[in-house]
């Protein structure tokens, strides 16, 4: 199945393994791990177009921890900018605005500043160290015995997207039981240092806007932001009735896959769906095995109706 964006957890759980191992630095520029500036990079087809941004060099002021935690300014991806030009809205670093590309951009950093290949780096470091035999980024032709193509919000199938490049944003093809070895894994905080782990799963910077998407929608006046509600490090924490949680989704027309954990029993649900509208029924399927969480399901789904499980 695909993992669809529960794949930017994956690969943030990298990069804070080399944040542990002091090959990057989370709050250092971009720029120092880069022989050259960002825009003078020609534009290939498995990142962004990075040369968009010449002449804005506010691309400096991009850090690590800045992408982990969606606030470099970017919009989704530069090519749904009405003009396809990719570009910078805001200070990075001064409010969350969910991107895509600001994973990739972390993805090149890692590829041509350190010489990483990030697909080996996750084979190596995820996917064998945790037994996901069934996980890879990239398409094998062996997933095709075990394979489930989509269903999209009409009920019109979608088939399976044989993905070749590996994309930190969402290239992921799993399992639910692999993938349940990585939760599993990820909440006990296997293969990370526990200030590794806190940093991660914990607030990192507020969130300001009434919903995840549109991406670049206004922020909430203060009085009406939430309190509860926060950026980690790939994923994003809340705080409810059985103490800090944290959560990430994956959403395409005929995908729906959410991860939600709280560290203090250690206990996550995992749900891959092959059908978008299994969404609406993820509230009441993790109320009824973690019982109520405090996820911030309006905030992840904005105006979508629930299912009440009757």
């Amino acid at each position: 199945m695909y993992g669809a964006s529960i794949t930017k957890t994956v690969f943030a759980y990298l990069v804070m393994q080399l944040a542990d191992e002091g090959r990057i630095g989370l709050d250092t520029s971009i720029a120092q791990s880069l022989d050259r500036p960002l825009p003078s990079y020609a534009d290939e087809d498995r990142y962004s177009t990075w040369s968009h941004l010449a002449g804005d060099e506010r691309w400096r002021a991009i850090t690590p921890r800045i992408l982990l935690t969606h606030s470099a300014g970017f919009a989704n991806f530069g090519f749904l900018e009405p003009d396809g030009r990719l570009r910078i809205h805001f200070p990075p670093g001064s409010r969350y605005a969910y991107s895509g590309d600001g994973l990739i951009l972390l993805q090149f950093v890692l590829e041509r500043g350190l010489g990483l290949d990030v697909g080996a780096e996750l084979q190596r470091r995820v996917f064998d160290r945790f037994g996901m035999r069934d996980t890879s980024m990239q398409w094998r032709a062996d997933f095709a015995r075990n394979l489930a193509d989509g269903w999209t919000a009409d009920g019109s199938v979608e088939p399976h997207d044989e993905r070749s490049t590996v994309r930190a944003a969402g290239s992921m093809d799993t399992t639910i039981d692999d993938l349940s070895r990585f939760a599993a894994a990820l909440v006990r905080g296997d293969g990370l240092s526990p200030q590794a782990f806190t940093g991660m799963t914990s607030p990192q910077l507020p969130i300001t806007t009434r919903s995840q998407f549109p991406t670049l929608q206004d922020e909430l006046p203060p009085a009406q932001r939430r309190q509860d509600l926060a950026a980690g490090l790939g994923v994003v924490v809340f705080d409810g009735p059985q103490g800090r949680g944290f959560f990430k989704g994956g959403h395409n027309d005929s995908t729906g896959n959410t991860l939600v954990c709280l560290p203090r029993g250690r206990r996550c649900v995992l749900i891959l769906s092959n059908d978008v509208r299994a969404e609406a029924a993820f509230p009441h399927l993790v109320r009824f095995v973690l019982g109520e969480a405090g996820v911030p399901w309006d905030w992840e789904y904005g105006e979508r109706a629930f299912w009440d499980g009757r």
